[in-house]
């Protein structure tokens, strides 16, 4: 009877409760997901015990009947030469956002979030490297990963009360693990409800934007103002000015203050130049202006025109009016084909 009882069980060393509590190890943390399921490694069950890992798998083979593939399996040579920190843990809340995350497929923004480290296992490594001496770092065997289900028959082939009571504690952090699981999908669904409404109001924003865009003013290549539509052709003028990125060059043989004030409307940095001809008047107005404002070059026309020309970046407009008259009586606004060079080439 005492030689079936030496080949079935297994005298664990000493090591009680007290002394695993005094490393302060987190069992939840050495639960891993392997081949999608929930395991603990054989080393892993070893440290917590007391004994060596090669003790507690030749106990298990002795009984190899009561494990089967569903209570035990043994990691392949690529899952064994992954390290450590690529099996999820689950008692850290960014690796339970992992793994929810795969749960939840909608959650696209989440997946990219897979946790890869995990510092908890990492401190318990180290601990476990000096609990047993003579062991190397390096795995010199396929290590073996056990389900719950397999961690449970452990206790019935290891005769110690330390084996009892750690039982007890991993079985309580595999109950706590659904819990932990399901309290942040609540959490991370709502998240996903949230992103999703925003998504929504985003979209009906964008079609509102565009409906205005479609139904408001649009600057045409040609306008026509009857007499008396002063405000329409200033605001049409004005919309111009606005638009230019680079630079405004106005080409009219009278220009006073009211041209002075349209051009501050320009956004900053575009540069802007008047080609008019010589007026005292003028000239103060625009001395003042260039004390405040961003410069306007004077540039004095050699000979009188008879057109008045807008040029607004590369594009040219032939105005109907001087630009101070516009709208006060029947005029036009039209965009020509022809290049801003040219124009200036002939203005010289």
């Amino acid at each position: 009877m005492a030689k079936k009882d030496s080949e079935t069980k297994l005298e664990v060393a000493i090591c009680d409760i007290k002394g695993i509590d005094s490393i302060n190890i987190n069992i939840e943390s050495l639960i891993r997901v392997i081949r999608g399921q929930q395991v603990m490694l054989d080393s892993d069950l070893a440290m917590l015990y007391g004994v060596e890992t090669k003790a507690l798998n030749q106990a298990v083979k002795r009984n190899i009947n009561r494990f089967p593939a569903d209570f035990m399996f043994q990691l392949t040579k690529e899952e064994t030469s992954c390290s450590r920190s690529q099996f999820v843990t689950l008692n850290n809340d960014d690796a339970l956002r992992s793994q929810i995350a795969t749960l939840n497929q909608g959650l696209g923004s989440l997946r990219s979030q897979n946790v890869t480290s995990n510092q908890g296992s990492e401190s318990l490594r180290s601990q476990i490297v000096t609990l047993k001496s003579g062991r190397g770092q390096n795995l010199k065997y396929l290590p073996y990963a056990f389900t719950r289900n397999g961690i449970a028959m452990l206790s019935s082939v290891l005769r110690s009360d330390t084996a009892v009571e750690v039982n007890i504690r991993i079985m309580r952090a595999f109950t706590m693990i659904p819990q932990l699981v399901n309290h942040n999908t609540q959490i991370i669904e709502r998240i996903f409800n949230i992103e999703q409404h925003q998504q929504e109001t985003d979209k009906t924003i964008k079609v509102i934007l565009d409906r205005i865009e479609d139904i408001g003013p649009k600057l045409l290549p040609e306008q026509v103002f009857p007499t008396g539509c002063v405000w329409d052709a200033w605001t049409f003028i004005s919309d111009l000015i606005r638009s230019a990125q680079q630079r405004i060059v106005l080409i009219d043989n009278y220009v006073d203050d009211r041209v002075l004030s349209m051009f501050t409307k320009r956004k900053d940095g575009v540069s802007a130049t008047i080609h008019t001809r010589y007026n005292e008047q003028f000239l103060t107005d625009l001395q003042k202006h260039n004390a405040q404002y961003p410069e306007i070059e004077f540039i004095q026309l050699t000979h009188r025109n008879n057109d008045r020309f807008l040029i607004i970046d590369e594009k040219v407009f032939l105005l109907g009016a001087s630009l101070k008259d516009m709208g006060t009586g029947l005029c036009a606004v039209t965009e020509m084909s022809i290049a801003p060079e040219v124009i200036l080439g002939m203005v010289k």
